[in-house]
Parts: C-alpha cells; structure tokens; sequence
C-alpha cells in the first residue's frame, strides 16, 4: 500500500494549494497565516477562519464536493487546538465534561451524491487525534430529513432560516445518548448559522445540556 501510494504521488503530486511545498494539500503554517473568522456570529458557534480567503474556501470546496478527504484531517488538527481551548474553560464554568461530538448531517439524498458526509470525516479525525478521551463520538443521532434547498443557494437570511427549519430530527432509539449530555455540533461551514441553530433546537428538545458549534470558516 506504501509503494502504491508513492507512485500516486510521483504521477499526482500533492502540494499546498498556497504555497506549493510538497507532501500536504494545505500545510500547517498557510493554515496559521489564513485570517480568522471575524464576522459576527452566535457567541456558541465558534468558526476558525475568514471563508473569503480565497485558500480557505478553494479547500474547502475541495473536501465538500471534489473528494479530498485527506484535507479532514488537516482541518481536524487546527480544530481540535480550539476546541481544547473552550474546553479547558467550560469544564471549570460550566461542568462541561463527557462531550459529545455530533456532525451536522446530510439528506440521504445528498449523501447518497457525494457519498460522503465532510463535517463526519472531520469528526472521525478528531476523535483520532483525542488521546485523552475528551470526546465522544454519534454519528447515527442527529438526522437529516429533508432534502432542503443548499443554503449557500439562498442569500436572503430569512430564507435561510426558513429553508432550514424542520429538516432535523433525532432516532427515538437514540435519545438516551444524548439526554443530559453535552453537545459539540461539527460543520465546515456557517454563514448566518441557520443549520446550525436548528440543529440545536432539536438535539435540546431531545435532552442534551449545554450545546456549542465549531467550523472551520465563517
């Protein structure tokens, strides 16, 4: 497997998408030049960079809709920094232990035309990268029911949250996992944070506690 995967990187090189070195589709240090997310969102979502950078949005259209997984992984390990930061301060303030990671999910029909779910791999990275056990992991909990119009299709915010609006649901058999448990919600993306309210709405009428977003651009 090592050999094969050496041949595909003499005939399809991999190289930063901004700066060009070898071996990584985004490297660590681009990541840590890239602008922060500085547009206003909900004090509970917590995105990590400025999605107008044009490397930020160029990866993550990649991972989204052309297949490059490996770029899960790199958005994982700059997220999890960040998520161990929140947490070192909510476990004291607000007893936020025995976390739960949930990604936001894709209709089945989506699924079925990408054939994957991008915040899911993200998620699967990020429990590899929890050494420590912090994190949980629910995968099949939080459901997309609705096959909704893409929210990046729709610029008026009302819209938005209108389109977005009963399109989640919890699996009865699977509430007990998540009631009195605390909830990180997974996403590459927010714009105006529809999806992800709504999926808080719903996971709180289900029983979870407290409940807070990463993404990895705003």
């Amino acid at each position: 497997m090592g050999f094969f995967n050496t041949i595909l990187n003499i005939v399809f090189p991999i190289n930063c998408l901004l700066c060009g070195v070898p071996g990584t589709d985004l490297c660590l240090m681009c990541l840590s030049d890239s602008p922060s997310a500085e547009r206003e969102s909900a004090k509970w979502i917590f995105p990590l960079y400025d999605y107008r950078h044009p490397p930020i949005k160029k990866a993550l259209w990649l991972l989204k809709y052309k297949g490059k997984k490996r770029l899960a992984k790199i958005f994982a390990e700059v997220l999890y920094g960040r998520i161990l930061e929140e947490l070192a301060d909510l476990s004291v303030m607000e007893n936020f232990n025995n976390v739960t990671l949930i990604p936001i999910p894709l209709s089945k029909q989506r699924y079925r035309e990408r054939g994957y779910n991008q915040a899911e791999l993200i998620c699967e990275e990020l429990i590899k990268l929890d050494e420590e056990k912090n994190l949980g992991l629910e995968k099949d909990v939080l459901i997309k029911i609705l096959d909704t119009k893409r929210q990046a299709h729709i610029e008026n915010k009302r819209e938005r949250l209108q389109n977005i609006i009963n399109s989640f649901s919890v699996k009865k058999e699977n509430k007990d996992k998540i009631k009195n448990r605390n909830i990180i919600l997974i996403d590459d993306i927010t714009t105006t944070g529809a999806t992800l309210t709504e999926a808080k709405k719903i996971l709180k009428q289900s029983g979870a506690r407290i409940i807070i977003a990463f993404t990895v651009a705003h």
